[in-house]
């Protein structure tokens, strides 16, 4: 995961963008490296309908689930539960 202050992004914005699109998280950091900001992930890892396998913490082995596909939730509706 490459790291970068919001003004190395500001002023290499195309080159980061390029690493986003190889598949690498970029985190952008405040200026003086204090605080994390925002993160960019690539969008095949953020996807909707990802089928790729999720952790459960400490419950990894006891535990599972299974969503639906016609399950439809907005994240508005999930934040109001």
């Amino acid at each position: 995961m490459k790291q970068v202050t919001k003004n190395e992004m500001k002023d290499n914005f195309l080159s980061i963008f390029a690493t986003v699109q190889n598949g690498e998280d970029v985190v952008i950091i405040g200026d003086k490296g204090e605080e994390k900001l925002a993160v960019i992930v690539p969008c095949q890892k953020c996807r909707r309908g990802d089928k790729s396998e999720r952790r459960l913490g400490p419950l990894k082995g006891k535990a599972g689930f299974r969503i639906k596909e016609n399950f439809k939730i907005t994240d508005e509706e999930f934040l109001s539960l």
